[in-house]
């Protein structure tokens, strides 16, 4: 049982945290002197490979390469080395499992939870992002169900160094990856805080996101970036030939998405959805009126949408992704009564963003499964999305026979939504619920959640929050 002896485990856990968080523990990398370095236990993992350790204070973090099956189904077809990093404090402590759902940093960083909770953290990057592709990359293998394989066969084999507690993570596409993670193996981890997670149930219904964009912020605002957006595809002509001016001279091709003159208006009918994805109300003043010079109008759609997106090379990191958004898991596409007839093609689906020799087709049935599992199934789950981030209009909803599961929305907050963003009462009790889940609440807080706070102290560094700007139609 997840709560058995919690209040025993608590308070030994909370001394075992005071007694080993100093500079000796994380010099020895273990909670026990006579204890095998932590590196060297790791190492002893088959299929586990260093590639480097960075220092940090106060804790081990190691780059690795972990052997997986290309396909878990079947093992004997091929393998790939995929990456991962450990940001190690105690093997006493527990565990965050955090996944982008892309690529992995190989910088020391800790997720909102491991903060909280003042654990380890085993950062994992999403299979066929590189270089954790395998080669030749067999394309059908790129899919959610493989991935929270992966997790599963990585868990498995750090569990037997890490035996407390372990929490799911992620946010955007990595709290998806966490979401579906805990609906293929529900029995691996004892918490799931999903950041900002879209749930596109029905591809082809994305009345939704039309519903949030008439009501999203001021209505001076929306005006304002709407102004901007429509003169930008009125100005068509003149700012192609700026961008045609910035491709030649950065060597931009344009091969995956067909024509230069596609790639522009896709970087304009982002505009308005990425000014409320990375950006704050407050921002709108910074948004030039319609009537602002051609130069101006380039400049803040490039500053906001960024018009290397859609070339080849900004596409290709993303590949994985946009074959994804095609095959599973959906792509929200929305109404823009304001452009009239201006649009030449709308926004255009995720097969025009990956090349044409990788061969795609979308299967409907996938994300209805994942939301008919966490709306029966959810089981210590949390879903935290901010209230003007265009992602969150379509969001799990856990149903009413779920357990110990939440949804918050944090005020007037974008893509970057976390529990620190909260009001205080939510934030108070999420953060216990989270201390309860890894089995490390003080007693305090078990006596009033009110109390409820991160057990370790922010760190600049670590705790940065990385909101970077990448193409706008992927969560």
């Amino acid at each position: 049982m997840r709560k058995a002896l919690r209040w025993l485990l608590s308070i030994v856990l909370l001394v075992g945290t005071l007694g080993t968080a100093g500079a000796a523990t994380a010099a020895d990398g273990n909670a026990g002197s006579a204890a095998p370095d932590i590196k060297d236990q790791i190492l002893a993992i088959p299929g586990m490979s260093l590639i480097e350790e960075k220092p940090y204070p106060g804790y081990r973090y190691f780059v690795l390469n972990y052997t997986q099956p290309v396909d878990h189904e079947r093992p004997s077809k091929g393998t790939f080395k995929q990456r991962l990093t450990l940001l190690h404090k105690d093997t006493s402590r527990p565990t965050v499992f955090f996944t982008s759902g892309y690529g992995v940093s190989t910088n020391p960083s800790r997720s909102e939870p491991t903060r909280i909770i003042d654990g380890n953290q085993v950062s994992l990057e999403y299979r066929f992002f590189t270089p954790s592709r395998p080669d030749p990359a067999d394309w059908s293998k790129l899919d959610y169900e493989q991935a929270a394989a992966d997790q599963h066969r990585i868990f498995g084999a750090l569990k037997k160094i890490y035996p407390q507690k372990w929490l799911a993570t992620g946010g955007s596409k990595g709290g998806m990856t966490a979401t579906y993670y805990e609906r293929f193996h529900p029995r691996d981890m004892d918490g799931v805080v999903a950041y900002v997670a879209p749930n596109d149930v029905v591809n082809k219904e994305d009345s939704a996101y039309d519903r949030f964009f008439e009501k999203v912020g001021t209505a001076e605002c929306r005006a304002k970036l709407n102004g901007v957006q429509r003169e930008a595809l009125i100005r068509r002509e003149p700012l192609k030939k700026m961008y045609a001016t910035w491709a030649e001279a950065e060597g931009a091709t344009f091969t995956t998405v067909g024509t230069l003159d596609k790639a522009y208006e896709a970087v304009v009918l982002d505009f308005v959805w990425a000014f409320w994805q990375y950006s704050l109300e407050a921002d709108c003043e910074n948004i030039p009126p319609a009537t602002a010079s051609d130069e101006e109008i380039y400049n803040i759609i490039d500053a906001i949408s960024g018009f290397s997106f859609y070339t080849d090379q900004g596409l290709a990191p993303y590949t994985p992704y946009y074959y994804q958004a095609g095959t599973e898991l959906g792509s929200p596409s929305i109404k823009l009564p304001h452009l009239g007839n201006l649009s030449r093609y709308g926004y255009q689906p995720p097969r025009n963003f990956v090349p044409r020799d990788i061969p795609m087709k979308f299967r409907p049935w996938e994300m209805a499964s994942v939301d008919n599992w966490v709306r029966r199934n959810a089981n210590q789950m949390m879903f935290v999305y901010g209230e003007n981030d265009p992602w969150g209009a379509e969001r799990f909803r856990p149903g009413r026979g779920t357990h110990d599961t939440h949804v918050y929305t944090a005020p007037g907050a974008n893509h970057g939504a976390n529990v620190a963003g909260l009001v205080a009462d939510e934030q108070a009790e999420a953060t216990a619920r989270i201390l309860d889940w890894a089995d490390v609440a003080p007693a305090t807080v078990q006596q009033d959640a009110a109390k409820a706070k991160p057990l370790a102290a922010y760190d600049a560094k670590l705790d940065k929050q990385n909101m970077e700007r990448m193409p706008t139609l992927r969560p």
